[in-house]
C-alpha cells in the first residue's frame, strides 16, 4: 500500500476506534440499562473486524522503525470500574489463552478488564493519530492487535456471544419445555 492508502486506512480505523471508545464510555456511565451485553457484543464485533483488517494488511512500519514519544496515556480505571459495575453478573469467565499450546490451560478473565485493555491500546494509537502521525498510529494498532488487544477482543467476543446465546437459547428451551408440559407432551 502506498503512504496515501495507509493514511486513508488510518482515517477509517480511527473513526471505528472513536466509535468503540464512545460506546464503552456510554455503557460505563450507565447508558442503555437494557441490552448492555448485546450492545457490547456489537461494539466488540466491529472493533474485531477492524483488527482483522489490520491483521490481514501488510506490516506497517513507521519511519525510522521507531515509535515517536507522545503525551502520557489516559487512565482507563474509571472505565474499567464502570464496566465492571454494569457487567457484575457476567464479568468473570474462563478462556483457553493459547489453543495451540501443547498443554492448553484455562485462564480467568474479566470482560471489564478485556474491554478496558482494548480501549487503552486503541487510545495509545489514537493519540499518535491525533498528533498527525497516522502511519505510527496504524503501526501501533496493528502491532498491539497481534501482541495484546486482539486476544482480548477475541476472548471478550466469545464470552459476550455466550452470554447472549445462553439468554436466548436457555429461555427458549425453558419455554419449549413448559409449553410441551402444558399440552401433555412431557
Amino acid at each position: 500500500m502506498s503512504t496515501t492508502d495507509l493514511e486513508a486506512f488510518a482515517d477509517q480505523v480511527a473513526q471505528h476506534i472513536a466509535n468503540y471508545l464512545d460506546g464503552l464510555e456510554r455503557v460505563a456511565l450507565g447508558d442503555g440499562e437494557e441490552g448492555v451485553v448485546p450492545f457490547l457484543l456489537l461494539e466488540v464485533s466491529q472493533i474485531s473486524f477492524i483488527g482483522a483488517q489490520l491483521g490481514a494488511n501488510e506490516d506497517v512500519v513507521p519511519e525510522g522503525n521507531i515509535e515517536p514519544p507522545h503525551a502520557l496515556e489516559g487512565d482507563v480505571d474509571a472505565l474499567r470500574q464502570g464496566l465492571a459495575a454494569r457487567l457484575a453478573d457476567v464479568d468473570d469467565y474462563v478462556e483457553v489463552f493459547d489453543p495451540f499450546s501443547k498443554k492448553p490451560e484455562l485462564e480467568a478473565y474479566r470482560l471489564s478488564d478485556d474491554l478496558a485493555d482494548i480501549a487503552a491500546d486503541l487510545t495509545h494509537g489514537l493519540r499518535h493519530y491525533e498528533e498527525g502521525n497516522r502511519i505510527e498510529a496504524l503501526w501501533w494498532w496493528q502491532y498491539s492487535y497481534f501482541n495484546h488487544w486482539g486476544n482480548h477482543a477475541g476472548a471478550a467476543l466469545r464470552a459476550l456471544q455466550a452470554v447472549v446465546a445462553h439468554a436466548r437459547l436457555d429461555v427458549a428451551e425453558d419455554l419449549t419445555v413448559e409449553a410441551a408440559d402444558e399440552v401433555g407432551v412431557l
